[in-house]
């Protein structure tokens, strides 16, 4: 059978891996990035360079979008230029930003009055998963426009686990968020105690993470911040972001998500100092002393 054709919209971290991936296994591809420059190189590899998220669409039987925010999101899909416009009859429209919930709601009633299928299918994993293929997607909506995507996800990700009807991937993506948000938060307080204690630092964060404590999230941003690597795997700004959604939600359930919220502080002083376009392991560099001399 011959392979769909694929849109990707929005060429971050994220988009860029998936867009490679695509190309790498042949897949016919066309790529929308509101920013030109970063879809240059896709050109040259073969992908169709669209001008608009319409025109964008208008090429593939699967729209996939990986964009930073809901306003971001709502920019490639809604009005006159956006996806939804351009998108073809039967298309399998996929979301998989991190988004509240309410929007992914909204953007699908907006889909299916068009005839059309929404997944929401955000993922676990970052910058290598993505150029590998070894995402995690977290899918809500139908189990038929799933079946129709089965072959697209199958080379992005590891695995396509559907949890329900939609907004269930964007709200247990979220949960994933706000729970490592915390942790890391929590690592980067650990850690500045630790330094401005007088304990030995390098023997301490060996007990850490050698410890109870010492998750694989954890582990691996302690050993980003020990080699002061804070080139983007995942944007400070991003997990910023994350945290307040999932605040959010929790007050659309009656939850309220204390730590949530002392993680989001953590996060927002880092980003006031400089960090947000860092990887965000950075919110450790945000609260360590000065360095003497």
């Amino acid at each position: 059978m011959t392979k769909p054709r694929v849109t990707i919209l929005g060429l971050g971290v994220m988009g860029a891996g998936m867009a490679g991936r695509l190309l790498s296994e042949k897949f016919s591809l066309t790529v929308y990035n509101r920013g030109p420059e970063k879809a240059a190189a896709f050109a040259a590899a073969g992908a169709f360079v669209a001008p608009s998220p319409r025109q964008a669409a208008a090429r593939s039987e699967v729209v996939l979008s990986m964009v930073s925010d809901d306003d971001a999101s709502r920019a490639v899909w809604l009005g006159e230029n956006g996806a939804l416009a351009g998108a073809l009859p039967g298309a399998v429209l996929i979301e998989s930003s991190t988004l509240t919930v309410r929007w992914i709601k909204e953007l699908s009633l907006a889909a299916s009055e068009r005839g059309l299928d929404l997944l929401d299918a955000p993922v676990t994993g970052s910058k290598p998963h993505s150029a590998s293929g070894q995402l995690l997607f977290l899918v809500g909506g139908s189990a038929q426009a799933l079946a129709k995507a089965r072959e697209v996800f199958a080379v992005l990700g590891r695995e396509a686990i559907h949890l329900g009807p939609t907004g269930s991937g964007s709200l247990l993506k979220l949960v994933n968020n706000f729970l490592c948000g915390v942790q890391a938060a929590s690592l980067a307080e650990g850690l500045s105690l630790v330094q401005r204690s007088g304990l030995d630092p390098e023997k301490a964060l060996a007990v850490l993470i050698n410890g109870a404590p010492g998750s694989p999230l954890i582990k691996t941003i302690s050993e980003r911040a020990a080699a002061g690597n804070f080139t983007p795997n995942f944007l400070l700004r991003l997990m910023a972001k994350d945290l307040g959604y999932a605040a959010e939600e929790g007050i659309q359930h009656g939850v309220r998500l204390e730590t949530a919220a002392s993680a989001l502080a953590v996060f927002r002083h880092a980003m006031a100092a400089g960090y947000g376009e860092m990887d965000f392991s950075a919110v450790i560099e945000s609260l360590r002393p000065p360095r003497e001399g």
